[in-house]
């Protein structure tokens, strides 16, 4: 039995044991003088006493669960009304009388005014009962809210986690492909740079597999990921790639969420690289006190279908950094003379 019905259980008792006192303090009272142990032994004391307790829980536990609750006014109200007919008829009050006066005449002597308490102690009951009824379903209904708000935050708490996996910007498998076979050239024309690339990509794999998973990374980590993954474009770049990539400031201590630039960076190696004209990319990474500043310029060489699948990596790291930064943030985005220009701004 659990603690909050056996504390029910106590209090109804108390109650219940309250409601069995006031009629031996009544008749201990009365002309008649009864003693208590005469009352309480009285057949029709336990009527009284019994009845009054039937009463109630049929009003509470069955009437109105079954028919007001249900909406069945009429079934319910009909009940309500041979409930009380048949306690008009048996006067439970007035039976406790009658059997506690010594004789005929001291039946005569009714102060109290016996139908009338049959009846007022009938109404007390049923209110009583509708009232712990109305108290005991707006329980259950703020239950229910706080249940259902419950169930909603965290319906939206799953969605932005999935939402945030999804968007998280992810290293594409042509880079991979890329920077493998750039790895394997080097290797075979025993170049120094090989075993240095190879580290720089263990680096960046570790870092998206392990770190990534969390909202938020130190920046001392996402710094040196940005730089490994320039780097080993940087490996792949023709001579009409003009590329100033620089980092200031102190990162320690510092928080970023993980692969937030990731977008913005793939877009410049996809989209702003040329073998046959020039491309200036410039990529700064400023760190202050306060702030986190990153900007990024390029010119496009993109085709209708790459600039629409760049739309949509934008369209989600913009979901993300609302979600992260809400209102402290600010991107801006331009594209003018042929210059595609990023300038976000963090807070550190």
């Amino acid at each position: 039995m659990s603690r909050k019905k056996a504390f029910l259980i106590f209090i109804h008792s108390i109650c219940w044991l309250f409601f069995a006192t006031i009629p031996p303090i009544i008749f201990h009272g009365s002309p008649f003088h009864r003693s208590y142990s005469n009352t309480i032994l009285s057949p029709s004391y336990l009527i009284f006493v019994f009845s009054f307790v039937f009463l109630f829980y049929l009003t509470t536990d069955y009437l109105i669960p079954q028919f007001y609750l249900k909406k069945k006014y009429f079934q319910y109200f009909g009940s309500m009304f041979l409930v009380f007919v048949a306690y008009f008829f048996l006067k439970p009050f007035e039976l406790m009388w009658v059997y506690n006066a010594p004789s005929k005449d001291d039946l005569a002597y009714n102060p109290f005014g016996l139908d009338i308490i049959s009846t007022f102690t009938f109404l007390v009951i049923i209110s009583i009962g509708i009232a712990l009824q109305i108290i005991r379903q707006w329980r259950l209904s703020e239950l229910q809210a706080q249940q259902a708000e419950t169930e909603k935050t965290q319906a939206v708490v799953e969605k932005k986690t999935a939402e945030l996996s999804f968007l998280k910007a992810q290293i594409n498998p042509h880079f991979l492909f890329n920077t493998l076979n750039t790895i394997y050239s080097l290797i075979r024309t025993q170049n120094p740079l090989a075993g240095d690339a190879v580290l720089k990509l263990s680096h960046i794999m570790r870092f998206v597999t392990d770190d990534a998973s969390s909202d938020f990374v130190s920046l001392e980590k996402e710094v040196a990921f940005v730089t490994d993954f320039v780097k080993l474009h940087q490996l792949q770049l023709g001579k009409k790639v003009d590329l100033d990539f620089s980092v200031t400031g102190n990162t320690k201590n510092k928080k970023i969420a993980p692969l937030i630039l990731m977008t913005y960076l793939e877009n410049v190696f996809k989209y702003g690289i040329s073998n046959h004209e020039t491309a200036p990319i410039m990529i700064r990474l400023n760190i202050t006190e306060k702030s986190l500043d990153f900007f990024c310029q390029n010119r496009i060489f993109a085709t209708p279908r790459a600039a629409e699948r760049t739309g949509i990596g934008l369209t989600n790291t913009k979901k993300r950094l609302e979600h992260l930064y809400p209102g402290t943030h600010t991107l801006n985005i331009n594209h003018t003379s042929g210059l595609y220009t990023v300038t976000l701004t963090l807070p550190a």
